[in-house]
C-alpha cells in the first residue's frame, strides 16, 4: 500500500492482479449483475489508488480494508437501484479463480485467530448474521428477507454484535 501510495503503478497491477478475481465475486454476490459488477471493481481500484495513503495497517489487514471498499461500493450501487431492488442467488455463476480463498488468506493471519474467538462469544443467531454479512458480502436487506424478520432486527444484531467484537479485540 505504501508504494500504491506513492503512484506506483506496478504495485497497482500487482494488488489488482492478486486480489481482482476475490473483490469481483464479492460485488457479483452482492449486485447479481455482471456487469455493475465490473463497473463497481473498476470504481475499486480507482478509489484504492485514490486513497492508499489513508490505509492504516494497525486498523486492518489490506484485503480487510480492500474488500470493505468493495462491499460498501457494490451496496452503494444496489442501494441506487431503489427500494424494489431485490439480491438474485448468483451461486450457479462460475468466476475463475485460481488464488487461495478468502477464509485461507484469513486463517493464515493472527488477526483471524482473534477474530474468531471474539466471534465464538457471540449468540450463534449474532455470529451468523455477521458472517453472512461481512464474510459472504450479503446485504442486511437480503439477510432481512432470507431470515423473514424486519430489516431493524437484523441491524440490531449486527450493531449490538459489532460492539461486542470491538469490546472483545480490544482486550
Amino acid at each position: 500500500m505504501p508504494r500504491i501510495a506513492q503512484g506506483d503503478r506496478a504495485a497497482l497491477r500487482q494488488l489488482y492482479d492478486a486480489t481482482a478475481p476475490k473483490l469481483f465475486a464479492v460485488c457479483l454476490r452482492i449486485l447479481s449483475n455482471r456487469e455493475e459488477s465490473e463497473d463497481v471493481l473498476q470504481d475499486v481500484y480507482v478509489t484504492i489508488w485514490r486513497r492508499a495513503d489513508r490505509f492504516d495497517p494497525a486498523r486492518a489487514s489490506v484485503a480487510t480494508w480492500i474488500s470493505t471498499i468493495a462491499r460498501n461500493r457494490a451496496i452503494d450501487r444496489l442501494r441506487a437501484r431503489g427500494p424494489l431492488a431485490r439480491s438474485v442467488s448468483v451461486e450457479n455463476l462460475e468466476i475463475a479463480d485460481d488464488q487461495p480463498g478468502a477464509d485461507a488468506t484469513l486463517a493464515a493471519t493472527d488477526d483471524a485467530a482473534r477474530l474468531e474467538a471474539c466471534l465464538s462469544e457471540l449468540d450463534p443467531r449474532t455470529r451468523d448474521v455477521i458472517r453472512t454479512a461481512f464474510f459472504e458480502g450479503v446485504t442486511y436487506e437480503a439477510l432481512a428477507g432470507r431470515m423473514e424478520i424486519p430489516l431493524g432486527t437484523v441491524k440490531s444484531w449486527i450493531r449490538r454484535g459489532l460492539a461486542r467484537l470491538k469490546r472483545c479485540l480490544e482486550r
